[in-house]
């Protein structure tokens, strides 16, 4: 049974690397573009938010000297390139999508308007929001929990290489512990790293839950919106 109706789905830019150091791998992001239809295959309206760090990482180059508002307007500009390419995938699976940017880029994508956007959902369209927030300083996290609350979304889902909110880093302590659930406290009290601060503070004041699954499993989008216990949900 279909728990939600319209989801934000988050990626990073990172996921879109596959195999690769550097750039978007066309088997990952073709695979990404499956899922995401087997889900509006059963009338879910489906929202996308992407970060950059596949092209360019704002925070890095500042931390080696750059300007920080220069630089988070390159990973701005990257966020458009990931949302181009996740774009030509899903239309090559014949999934109707609009690209809106926060940053005026008339000749690749329609300008943010909300309720451009909701129309397009309506409509059955896909819609990537690239360009995060359009202000430097803010993150992607924080671009997917601004549009997942000025649409309305009912969850804000969070793809990662990982199944799911453990107690410590999987990857480095074998003996870490996942959790099924966790409330928006017990996150805080843990200092558990599921977002920046910004972002998760600005969902756990407008209600909005999370969940955090692997995106990298094929099948795993749709059972979890199916209602299966995949990841782990933060409310």
């Amino acid at each position: 049974m279909m728990s939600y109706k319209r989801i934000l789905l988050k990626l990073s830019g990172e996921a879109l690397l596959g195999e690769r150091q550097y750039g978007i791998d066309p088997n990952r992001i073709s695979q990404y573009a499956k899922e995401i239809q087997s889900i509006t295959e059963l009338g879910i309206e489906v929202a996308i938010v992407i970060g950059g760090g596949n092209i360019f990482r704002g925070v890095s180059a500042a931390s080696n000297g750059m300007d920080r508002v220069q630089a988070d307007y390159m990973g701005m500009l990257a966020t458009v390139i990931n949302g181009l390419a996740l774009q030509s995938s899903l239309e090559e699976n014949n999934i109707q999508t609009r690209l809106q940017t926060a940053i005026k880029i008339e000749a690749v994508a329609e300008a943010y308007i909300k309720r451009k956007a909701v129309r397009h959902l309506e409509k059955g369209r896909v819609v990537i929001f690239g360009g995060g927030t359009g202000n430097p300083f803010f993150t992607t996290d924080s671009a997917a929990v601004l549009r997942a609350i000025e649409i309305n979304a009912d969850v804000i889902i969070k793809g990662t290489r990982v199944d799911g909110i453990y107690d410590s880093d999987p990857e480095k302590n074998l003996e870490a512990t996942k959790f099924d659930s966790i409330s928006f406290q017990n996150v805080l009290d843990k200092n558990l790293k599921i977002m920046d601060s910004t972002a998760f503070t600005l969902s756990k004041e407008n209600n909005l839950p999370i969940i955090v699954f692997n995106m990298n499993i094929p099948g795993n989008l749709l059972k979890l919106i199916k209602g299966g216990k995949i990841g782990t949900i933060v409310n």
